[in-house]
């Protein structure tokens, strides 16, 4: 019986993914200025030749050809016979005629965070926020809040990059045990609206501070819910949550420090009946933290937003959902990095 031969050989070592990873802002830059000249938006029209794209974008003649093509070579931007197009992805996301765009949260990473993010290393040196707040500006939120037309475009954006979990959540729970549900720190109110329209026996609260009720409003109506889904404005730090079956927080826990995030846990449990659920989705990292790279990247955005924000894993909601009074505890994953955590009372 010959003896198994045991490899030595080394395995193989190259600096693509190093150079790749190091490099990546200059994808992430090249796709963030596309938006912010309109070139998805003016490619819905129709495709277009180099040098009437480039005419009506305002593209300089030595830029124009590299960048378009570098988009291309992203897979952002189609080219066939001499004329650029978008993808079919690029048209539905990235077209700011559609009701389907998202690019509004890609223009704020655009104009805020790609500036900030250059200081990520002061962040973690320091724990310290760097955004306007650094700067000795206001806070982030009280200066959206303050500006209605900036407000309701972010509030649009949160709902493109909300839409597919709020999807996801009104198709999965089960709806069919519950009446009422209450969407706390609801924004234009997507998840709620979501929610409602998949399950018409249900009756639907959007919670948040009054300068949204507008926002909100303007929206229920849109998507024909005014009758069952209503507005209630009021803060979560100061305010009793909303009395319903199911509490829902999507995008909210993270915001906040782990004090405020137990405090907002033990306020939808006081509001909930015995028997009732919350719901809570964010990117929720993976319990070995090895995984969900952009939610460990959310809780670094985090960091520099705020000043006691971070993601956590499904482990660690569970764990201050039973310190806050609820049971049977379970994570689902939603889409893309989303989970939601859920607790029944």
């Amino acid at each position: 019986m010959s003896t198994p031969q045991v490899s030595t050989r080394q395995p193989a070592v190259s600096p693509e993914h190093i150079l790749q990873t190091g490099l990546a802002f200059w994808a992430s830059k090249t796709l963030l200025s596309a938006i912010e000249l309109e070139i998805f938006t003016e490619l819905a029209k129709g495709p277009e030749d180099l040098a009437t794209l480039a005419g009506r974008l305002g593209l300089h003649p030595r830029a124009s050809r590299d960048f378009l093509d570098t988009l291309v070579a992203l897979g952002f931007l189609a080219r066939q016979e001499g004329k650029y197009s978008n993808t079919p992805s690029t048209d539905v996301f990235l077209d700011k005629h559609k009701p389907s765009y998202l690019g509004g949260i890609l223009e704020m990473a655009n104009s805020r965070l790609y500036p900030f993010w250059g200081h990520l290393t002061a962040a973690l040196k320091t724990g310290n926020p760097q955004n306007e707040a650094a700067q000795g500006g206001p806070d982030v939120f009280a200066e959206l809040y303050a500006d209605p037309a900036r407000l309701k475009e972010f509030l649009r954006a949160m709902s493109g990059i909300s839409h597919g979990a709020n999807m996801t959540i009104a198709a999965k729970f089960p709806w069919a045990k519950y009446k009422t549900a209450a969407d706390v720190g609801t924004a234009q109110g997507d998840l709620i609206s979501q929610v409602a329209l998949a399950n018409p026996h249900l009756s639907g609260i959007g919670f948040d501070l009054p300068q949204v009720g507008p926002i909100f409003e303007e929206y229920v109506e849109k998507n024909g819910l005014a009758s069952r889904v209503r507005f209630q404005p009021g803060s979560f730090f100061t305010d009793p949550l909303p009395s319903a079956d199911v509490i829902m927080m999507g995008h909210i826990l993270h915001d906040w420090n782990l004090e405020q995030k137990r405090m907002l846990l033990r306020k939808a449990c006081e509001a909930l009946p015995d028997g009732g659920a919350v719901i809570v989705y964010d990117a929720i990292i993976d319990d070995d933290r090895s995984k969900n790279a952009f939610g460990l990247m959310m809780s670094l955005n985090m960091l520099i937003e705020t000043p006691g924000g971070f993601d956590y894993s499904g482990s660690d909601c569970i764990g201050w959902m039973k310190d806050a009074g609820f049971r049977d505890c379970r994570v689902e994953h939603l889409v893309g990095p989303d989970s939601m955590v859920i607790g029944i009372k």
